[in-house]
């Protein structure tokens, strides 16, 4: 199955570098990269020139620092301009850039440090750098060079990124020239939900394939503002935040703290926004709990808004062209009702919204939906240089699907309903410790996901479950978490859950109270929490309503997938805790071995 849209061949011939110098030539005065000041609050920008300048100053001070043409480099901080700037740096030089998670344990630092060969890392101040010092007399690990952004200190073996003198000339800044889309342009070593992560290898020419493509199929102004707030570890904040600019000559807003993405949204109104389902969720609880509080004349009319917009979405998404009088009933109540709405949360501009890194409940796309917001939800893995599937008002969507192929790439399922993909984003393999790279595809170029899904006949793809994280009963049955955990979620005061049951004779859940809805649910029926939410986790009326919601959510499931005991919890799993990936992804195992003595008590008695 693959899409009749032509790729942009002009655009895959190019390099990362080679586009930089594009748009500084055409575009030098158009924004490119902006960020707050940590000291003065205000937003500082750079011009495409003013990057192209930055970069070529940046690749000379660390060419002076010895990096090489091939050479495999780290950096580790958070969405900070110099983040941006230093990986454009080495690359220019030739170099392999690598992003580590900031949220990375020392042994899985030191893992990458020995597996990449890295010669350099860049690290964003001293604190960042505490795990990395001991790395550099470690015998097996060839580590020579610590640079430090922020507050470098030399007697810990810190080199301070503008304390390095930069190589005479523009010499270090064009060797940039030399380099193919097909040399390598960096390793992303998967997050590891089990195991040791991998590190996937990529060409420029892999990430501007997929790049292009995803150019063909959305709806975005050509220059438009992106906020990149996701880590840069991270295939799809890579490919949005970092390459897809380069290709549209886009406007980068950077966001070191998510915990502040609220305001940055409010502050920048994108037209164009990108999130995983968590924050798609947690945006939807706080925009439910401010609907919960409107007086009841307000929140009448924002239920009639609703109705409307929700009409206008199933008429879209069924093709055929939308009404007229609905046409015009969706604008009025758009701009009149649902526009200031979506302000709050800076959304009231947005012309294309995504979603993909894990399945995105139903009940919360059609939530969004209502609001006048189609999030179109896409599919793809680090090994897929970005999506592979995506869902797209130019070529069609249907609720719950991740979409139909990108231009140029084919899907296939295996006889157990595995995904196969071919086509020219998939990287060239994963890489060895001692720096070879070994291809991951069969002899025509087949990818094996380990993602189960099924093709209908329209050609849309529905992701179903990993196929290494189905559950197994004891009776034999297979069954999607997946499945059973978006269908839990779907009430309001279920912010996350986990089904468990793998060897065992039914099914059982942990369930965590949503912290933003769950206090507004609360004061409406009277309920005083005192401020702390973990109060509710016992309290009568909320154990009933939730133990409703799983009988609600049972209705809907088959016989196996059916939840028979849950334990209710308080505390939000997170990515600091260690129960998320950085992408917000559920490491079951982790939550299992957490929570095993609550789970084991439930197959009690």
């Amino acid at each position: 199955m693959t899409s009749d849209v032509s790729v942009d061949r002009d655009t895959t011939d190019h390099t990362i570098c080679s586009l930089l110098r594009r748009n500084a030539a055409d575009h030098p005065d158009l924004p490119a990269l902006s960020w707050k000041d940590p000291d003065s609050s205000e937003w500082s920008t750079l011009t495409w020139a003013g990057v192209r300048h930055r970069v070529a100053d940046l690749a000379g001070r660390l060419a002076a620092l010895g990096v090489r043409p091939g050479d495999h480099t780290l950096l580790m901080m958070g969405n900070r301009p110099e983040h941006w700037l230093c990986d454009l740096a080495l690359v220019h030089l030739g170099a392999v850039t690598t992003t580590v998670y900031t949220t990375s344990a020392p042994g899985q630092i030191a893992y990458i440090a020995r597996h990449s060969r890295a010669r350099l890392a860049v690290v964003g101040d001293s604190a960042t750098a505490e795990p990395w010092e001991d790395l550099l007399h470690v015998d097996d690990v060839p580590l020579e060079r610590l640079v430090v952004v922020d507050g470098a200190e030399p007697d810990r073996g810190h080199t301070g990124l503008a304390d390095a003198a930069a190589a005479p000339g523009e010499a270090a800044a064009e060797g940039w020239r030399d380099l193919t889309p097909d040399h390598l342009l960096t390793v992303m070593y998967t997050s590891g939900t089990t195991g040791d992560p991998k590190g996937v290898a990529v060409t420029h020419r892999d990430v501007l394939s997929n790049a292009v493509a995803l150019d063909a199929v959305i709806e975005a102004p050509r220059h438009a503002a992106h906020i990149c707030y996701l880590p840069l570890a991270h295939i799809a904040e890579r490919m949005l935040g970092l390459y897809l600019p380069l290709v549209r000559a886009s406007h980068v807003w950077m966001c070191e703290d998510p915990a502040v993405l609220p305001d940055v949204l409010r502050h920048v109104r994108p037209p164009q926004f990108f999130g995983v389902p968590r924050v798609w969720e947690k945006l939807a609880s706080a925009l439910r709990a401010g609907l919960a509080r409107l007086p009841e004349d307000r929140r009448a009319a924002v239920d009639r808004a609703r109705a409307v917009a929700t009409e206008y979405a199933v008429h879209h998404e069924r093709g055929g062209g939308i009404p007229a009088d609905l046409g015009e009933r969706f604008e009025r109540e758009r701009a009149r009702v649902l526009e200031p709405i979506l302000a709050q949360v800076g959304l009231d501009r947005v012309t294309w919204a995504s979603c993909a890194s894990a399945p995105m409940p139903v009940e919360v796309l059609r939530f969004w939906a209502g609001l006048g917001v189609r999030v179109m939800d896409a599919w793809g893995l680090t090994e897929t240089s970005g999506v592979a599937t995506v869902n797209s008002p130019r070529t069609g969507f249907r609720t719950g699907s991740v979409g139909r192929p990108i231009p140029g790439t084919r899907v296939r399922l295996g006889d157990d309903g595995e995904v196969f993909v071919q086509g020219p984003s998939l990287f060239q393999g994963y890489l060895g410790a001692d720096g070879s790279v070994a291809s991951a595809t069969d002899t025509e170029g087949w990818f094996a996901t380990g993602d189960v899904g099924r093709l209908d006949d329209e050609g849309f793809l529905w992701i179903t479950d990993r196929k290494k994280e189905l559950i197994i009963t004891s009776g034999g049955k297979n069954v999607s978490p997946a499945l059973v955990e978006s269908a839990l979620k779907e009430h309001p005061l279920v912010g996350q859950a986990l089904a468990h049951g793998d060897g065992r004779p039914y099914l059982v859940a942990l369930l965590v109270l949503d912290p933003e809805t769950a206090p507004v649910w609360a004061e409406a029926r009277g309920i005083d929490t005192g401020g702390d939410v973990r109060s509710l986790v016992e309290h009568p009326v909320v154990v009933t309503e939730v133990e409703r919601a799983v009988e609600s959510a049972n209705a809907r499931l088959s016989r196996p997938e059916r939840i028979r005991r849950h334990v209710l919890l308080a505390e939000e799993w997170g990515p600091q805790s260690g129960e998320l990936t950085p992408t917000l992804k559920l490491r079951r195992r982790v939550v299992v071995e957490r929570h095993r003595a609550a789970l084991d008590r439930l197959y009690e008695g």
